[in-house]
């Protein structure tokens, strides 16, 4: 690309360069917490925004004179070594503060730069930064360079004071190369810069550094506080294999060498945090808030003012959106200067605050109850991919008989037939017309301990049956504990069939509750945080040791990894941790991680992709002639038929692209790069897995292609059909409890005599308490809502810079424009009202696969990334 232009630049030329940065007062974190009311609430924080904001013009002068210098790299002319020319240091000229184009915060700066003919093109520049405090630099733009034009620097990055450093930072320009393609004098460069984001693996890492290395989850816990909090070490073994995290190298805890310690800093590579202005952030800065202050406080007045713990009636329940929960006045004054929390708790006044209405219950107070909205959850809620097609009967488990018994479904065909229209077991069977939503396995070895604790669960499997009109009709509910005497004598199982009135209602109501409950913790642990949180790390750390930010995979996998590693650190530090919100508010407790850490054994790469699950779960059939190549079973699946449309849109985007830069399978052979990234994800970012794990190599184009697909599913469309759904579903706690705390009654009981009496009350029971509702309820909400600078499938946050070749450009906006054809598509199905699975009973059309969507809680829109 840069042959034969050496020498075109006359001499003693200047290159001029623009470009933006944003100072450190500007996304301090620091402005946000810095004012703190007498209960320790943040207050009056985007005020602090906002003044820190205004404060950039003041301090602009501090770039003028000799505080940030520039040193342009050529990419054409190498020295005596064969690395690039290094032009001559060359100062930042000031800050235009007048150009306000740049985005909120930004300031443009100019400068000018010596470059005589035989320096060539410049491909890089390094950076130095004098001053004692750090600041963001986002661009630099390389102007009318003759016979060449402009080249573009997509930086985002910070900039610490140049002692902090141990080699010089460098930035390349937006031109994208496979590692043989680069131009020889920038192959040092790229190599070099590598090497410093690998690291040595040694040191406790600080703020400024840029390291990329895994660690096992050891910092769950905190053994040296009290003994209770000590978890096991989850990696690292066959036993309890995990994904890897970023490695912190915090010192080990002192009661336990095995397990690190905890502080209020967890280090993330500096630019995986990119800073408190962006709203994305600030809603992790609110969730940790939350857990901190917030929570204690609601619990607090409801246990302690109020006295009354328990919800009595299902109208206490809806009370929360409608009269709300009255509370002291400085409570509302101390959360009122945060405009999120007061949008969260809609506060209206005299001393009342109230949650938002979440969506199943906005059209109907009771359609939740149905078993048609039951089992259209399981495939248009917020878990809509665990449902799998019954292959065999009875059912049987895969559990160790030595160890767990016989666990074999002790539903017959007398449970299930009197409920399907006259079809027998095995035409149903063999005619794709029998489900089953199974919580036995992963649950029944761990219940001797949950049930140990102040929760009493069930292992529980669900026998359904497609109807005639594509619906689901639960048949039948298998509910499961061990036997007294040990695990290996096999379980004691219960079946409870449907019934709509008297306490055989309200029986049938409480084991679809046992069934949810258990559905609500795997999916928080396991299809959100385990399935797509944890597992991408692995791909974000492989990705930045071991391809170049110029190398076309890298930039391709880049807008798929935004927050990620920033969120996964918040929440190892306040959701996941040992007693923290999810340990306290789920039914698995103390287990929880634990839990999601057995169900890892299993997880295969290449059935995270959407027609591969579809296919192991038996729910669609091979079919050349449909569509997407396979033919869904339950034609009216709505998570199922939006997502093939995605996943065809995501594929056809990479096939494009990565066919543009490798045009032959020998080309993905010789790429050192990639090789070195795949075997360092598989032999140590997923390394406690077997290689069958990982099915694909990525040694032709193919495999490539398939590889790129399923990760930018999982991180965009697979976490928004599980995350953004959270508090539309969930937030109605009857209809999604997280916890039972009772067994089912028995006839005679005096449990059983309360339901009698009483379902609702019994109900309420049995299903997580009210201070667990509240923590809940604020904590899903934070999880289920857009920042305003959210970027979707389809956007990029350097626009049309992030390469400087044009045909990749084209294709994705290419792919773009699909993505907007098929939310049009999606939204003409939501009005087909033959497709009842659609909307359900509670008049809720499924809208999570949406691509597009605005700020706030929206219950729709697919966000890039695992960014929230």
């Amino acid at each position: 690309m840069f042959s034969g232009v050496a020498g075109i630049i006359n001499r003693g030329q200047k290159l001029k360069g623009t470009g933006g940065l944003m100072q450190k007062n500007v996304l301090d974190i620091n402005a946000l917490t810095a004012i703190k009311s007498p209960t320790g609430i943040v207050t009056g924080a985007f005020g602090a925004i906002g003044g820190a904001i205004g404060t950039v013009v003041d301090t602009a002068t501090s770039f003028i004179g000799r505080s940030v210098a520039l040193k342009l790299i050529s990419a054409t002319s190498a020295d005596g070594s064969g690395k690039g020319k290094v032009g001559k240091q060359t100062f930042l000229e000031g800050l235009l503060t007048s150009i306000l184009t740049l985005g909120a915060g930004q300031s443009a700066y100019t400068i000018h730069f010596e470059w005589n003919s035989d320096m060539g093109i410049p491909g890089a520049f390094y950076i130095e930064n004098f001053m004692q405090h750090e600041f963001f630099l986002v661009s630099l733009t390389l102007e009318d360079i003759p016979n060449h034009g402009s080249i573009h620097f997509v930086c985002n990055s910070w900039i610490y004071n140049d002692k902090k450093y141990k080699s010089d930072r460098i930035f390349f320009a937006n031109k994208t190369y496979l590692p043989n393609e680069t131009p020889a004098p920038l192959v040092h460069y790229r190599q070099e810069e590598l090497k410093t984001l690998r690291g040595d693996g040694t040191g406790e890492r600080k703020e400024w550094d840029r390291i990329y290395d895994y660690d096992v989850y050891n910092d769950l816990g905190a053994p040296d506080q009290k003994a209770t909090l000590a978890r096991p070490v989850l990696g690292g073994s066959s036993i309890l294999p995990y994904p890897r995290r970023g490695r912190t190298g915090r010192k080990p805890a002192k009661k336990d060498p095995n397990s690190e310690s905890r502080s209020d800093f967890v280090y993330l590579p500096r630019d995986e945090s990119f800073g408190h202005l962006k709203s994305s952030d600030f809603l992790a800065y609110i969730l940790k808030s939350a857990s901190q202050n917030l929570i204690p406080q609601l619990r607090s007045i409801v246990t302690l003012q109020l006295k009354q713990p328990e919800f009595n009636t299902f109208e206490d329940v809806r009370s929360l959106y409608e009269g709300g929960i009255k509370v002291p006045t400085n409570f509302l004054s101390d959360i009122s200067p945060i405009p999120l929390f007061k949008e969260i708790f809609r506060s209206d006044g005299a001393a009342a605050l109230k949650f938002s209405k979440p969506k199943v219950v906005q059209v109907d107070h009771s359609a939740w109850m149905t078993d048609e909205e039951f089992a259209r959850e399981m495939i248009a809620g917020v878990n809509p991919h665990i449902i799998k097609k019954l292959v065999e009967f009875p059912a049987r488990s895969k559990l160790d008989t030595q160890l767990y018994g016989d666990n074999t479904s002790t539903v017959t065909k007398g449970h299930l037939e009197p409920n399907m229209g006259g079809v027998t077991v095995e035409q149903a069977i063999q005619n794709h017309r029998l489900y089953i939503l199974d919580h036995h396995d992963t649950v029944f070895p761990y219940l001797r301990k949950i049930n140990a604790t102040d929760t009493k669960a069930y292992a529980t499997r669900t026998f359904l049956f497609l109807q005639n009109n594509g619906t689901l009709r639960p048949l039948a509910i298998e509910l499961s504990k061990p036997r007294p005497q040990d695990d290996s004598y096999g379980p004691i199982s219960e079946v409870y069939l449907p019934a709509s009135e008297g306490v055989e209602g309200s029986i049938w109501l409480l084991a679809k509750a046992y069934v949810v409950v258990n559905d609500s913790c795997y999916h928080q642990l396991v299809s959100h945080w385990l399935n797509t949180h944890a597992v991408v790390e692995p791909f974000i750390i492989a990705t930045n040791r071991h391809l170049s930010v110029v190398h076309p995979v890298h930039k391709l996998l880049l807008p798929h990894y935004r927050d990620t590693m920033n969120i996964n650190s918040l929440a190892r530090n306040v959701l996941v941790n040992a007693e923290g919100i999810i340990e306290s508010t789920f039914l698995w407790g103390g287990y929880s991680l634990e839990l999601s850490a057995v169900v890892y054994r299993d997880w295969v790469f290449t059935n995270q992709g959407l027609p591969n699950d579809l296919l192991k779960r038996g729910v669609a059939v091979v079919d050349p002639a449909s569509p997407h190549g396979i033919r869904l079973l339950i034609e009216d699946y709505p998570y199922a038929s939006d997502g093939l449309e995605i996943w065809a849109a995501i594929k056809s985007w990479v096939e494009e692209y990565v066919n543009f830069y490798y045009k032959s399978d020998e080309a993905i052979a010789q790429d050192a790069e990639l090789k070195a990234s795949w075997k360092d994800l598989v032999e140590v970012g997923h390394g406690d897995l077997e290689s069958a794990t990982w099915l694909v190599k990525k040694e032709t184009c193919a495999e490539l292609i398939e590889a790129c697909t399923i990760l930018i599913w999982i991180a965009s469309a697979l976490h928004a059909a599980v995350n953004f759904g959270q508090y539309p579903y969930g937030g109605y706690i009857l209809n999604r409890p997280t916890k039972s705390r009772r067994f089912m009654p028995e006839k005679g009981s005096p449990e059983y005599d309360e339901l009698a009496k009483d379902y609702q009350k019994g109900y309420l029971r049995t299903i997580t308490p009210k201070n667990d509702t509240l923590t809940d309820l604020t904590i899903i909400e934070v999880l289920s809502r857009h920042a305003s600078d959210e970027q979707y499938l389809g956007q990029r946050i350097e626009g049309d810079l992030w390469t400087s070749d044009s045909q990749p450009i084209e294709a994705y906006k290419k792919f773009g424009k699909k993505l907007a054809e098929i939310e049009q598509k999606l939204v003409q199905r939501n009005n087909d009202e033959s497709l009842r699975n659609r909307y359900g009973p509670v008049k809720m059309p499924y809208t999570l696969l949406y691509p597009s969507s605005e700020e706030g809680l929206t219950f729709r829109g697919i966000p890039n990334s695992v960014s929230i």
